[in-house]
């Protein structure tokens, strides 16, 4: 199908969805923060549109404006210098569990900084289903969030929760209904997801979890308090529902072996802010003075996404370029940078400032083109403090450009290190020792190619980076588990000096 064609149809579409929801023109431009003019170019195939304003117009047409046999593709013209400055966003995690932490107040929690992604409006369709008031405010750079008293689970998208970690919501909906269900958890595809840590957890304080063919039954008639929870893994999420759980149960909850991670810090913080006393921020153990009751109006933060830095600092790397990335989270990136370091990547780090949330140190580092070497170790992730889990695939990328053989070992994903191989299509060389090491040999002679995305974020998101070291053209199909994490980051990345052509294809 032609672009023009392509253009027209999207409009027509939009203007039918338009005009169903009993808006004119002026009202929808007002809705989209963008004036009747561009609306009305849109609607007649005479603009291009962007994936984030299709995913903004989905949302607020409340209808999904591209079909599933619809394709958003990425053309890359590789090999070319990135230069400048780039700020990181703020996080995905941190933006969804902290959407989920706001059901613990009954009244008005005001997010800032959340970011527009596919998996926020994601976790917003499914919260509104239930009954919660959601809307964007703040020129749509926050989430106001009123959950009131009463959810309806007998309402709950099941669509949308099966496409995202519903089970993530189960600590916070225990404090609103003593029996509900919970479809299965989608999210990324690389291997079966566990929600052992989060069930153990529930058990602690009474709650029962029985899984069936295509959900979860989570039952209770009373929470226990007073109750010490061993995690059963050190999972981000589990740790999360075991806060949300213990923030409402009047008396002291011990949770040990809970990861410091970002987004569990994050929740932490939102939780204080409640009135909700946590020792141990920070450390493994976290200590929880719940409150029965929490209806209040308060504001807060989200902090930077430690997991965006380390996307521009790969794609830095591997197009050996001097980049600067503001507004980085050190202490979850520090390891990272040791590793770098340690690999010969050179980089100048500046003086800390406090995020927004005034909790979190940010930095400004400056990535400088830098002759690589391979580790000598194994390159591996492992809970907070070792490197993020998110983190590890970016290594893949940077091993490419490094002399010698990197290995690196994926052990929590069953899936997730076979997609590295795709870069092979690239003109990597990288071979599967089994399905969780990569051997990585460089430095790599990248030439262009065409790969449809993983169904993973973080695979699909290297596979990109590589693509702009790449020499010649490459097209990347269906990129939405990109735009899941990542918010323009086609025209951020074209503003750094990348050619990023986006293609919409139906």
């Amino acid at each position: 199908m032609k672009q023009s064609s392509q253009t027209e149809k999207i409009g027509h579409f939009i203007k039918h969805l338009r005009e169903g929801r009993g808006l004119t023109q002026e009202e929808f431009a007002k809705m989209m923060k963008t004036t009747q003019s561009a609306i009305a170019r849109i609607e007649h195939g005479n603009q291009n549109i962007t994936i984030e304003q299709l995913s903004k117009m989905s949302d607020v047409l409340k209808r999904p404006i591209l079909s599933l046999n619809s394709s958003i593709d990425f053309q890359v013209e590789g090999g070319r210098k990135l230069s400048g400055s780039i700020a990181t966003n703020t996080s995905k995690n941190g933006a969804v569990n902290m959407m989920v932490a706001a059901l613990i107040n009954n009244g008005t929690t005001v997010l800032r900084g959340i970011p527009h992604i596919e998996e926020v409006y994601r976790y917003k369709e499914l919260l509104e289903s239930v009954g919660v008031k959601i809307k964007w405010v703040h020129n749509d750079t926050a989430l106001e969030i009123t959950p009131g008293k009463k959810l309806s689970f007998s309402k709950m998208n099941k669509d949308v929760a099966a496409r995202i970690r519903s089970f993530t919501f189960a600590g916070a909906f225990i404090h609103y209904a003593e029996n509900f269900h919970l479809p299965h958890s989608g999210g990324c595809k690389m291997g079966e997801r566990t929600v052992a840590s989060h069930k153990y957890a529930l058990e602690y304080l009474g709650v029962s979890v029985v899984t069936k063919e295509h959900d979860y039954v989570v039952n209770h008639s009373r929470l226990k308090t007073g109750a010490t929870i061993p995690l059963y893994e050190a999972s981000d999420t589990g740790a999360i529902t075991a806060l949300l759980a213990a923030a409402r149960i009047p008396g002291k909850t011990v949770i040990k072996f809970a990861p410091p991670n970002y987004q569990v810090q994050d929740v932490c913080f939102l939780l204080e802010r409640y009135g909700v006393k946590i020792e141990g921020i920070g450390t493994t153990t976290l200590i929880v003075h719940g409150k029965e009751e929490i209806d209040m109006h308060i504001e807060h933060w989200n902090s930077e996404d430690p997991i965006e830095s380390m996307f521009f600092i790969a794609a830095a790397i591997v197009t050996k370029s001097t980049l600067i990335i503001t507004r980085a989270p050190l202490d979850f990136l520090e390891l990272e940078l040791e590793k770098l370091k340690r690999m010969g990547q050179r980089f100048k780090l500046s003086k800390e400032y406090l995020s927004h949330n005034g909790r979190t140190r940010l930095v400004d580092i400056t990535i400088l083109p830098s002759k690589l070497k391979a580790s000598h170790d194994k390159i591996h992730a492992q809970p907070f403090p070792g490197i993020n889990n998110d983190n590890l695939p970016f290594f893949v990328p940077i091993a490419l450009m490094a002399e010698g053989q990197t290995l690196i070992h994926d052990w929590t994903w069953e899936n997730r290190a076979i997609y590295f191989t795709e870069l092979n299509r690239l003109g990597a060389e990288i071979k599967l020792l089994d399905p969780h090491r990569a051997l990585i040999t460089g430095p790599s002679k990248l030439k262009g190619g065409q790969i449809v995305s993983p169904p993973a974020l973080r695979p699909s998101a290297i596979i990109l980076i590589t693509m702009l070291a790449a020499e010649g053209t490459s097209l990347l199909r269906n990129v939405y588990s990109i735009t899941r994490g990542y918010a323009d980051i086609a025209e951020r990345l074209n503003l750094l000096g990348a050619k990023i052509t986006i293609l919409h294809s139906m």
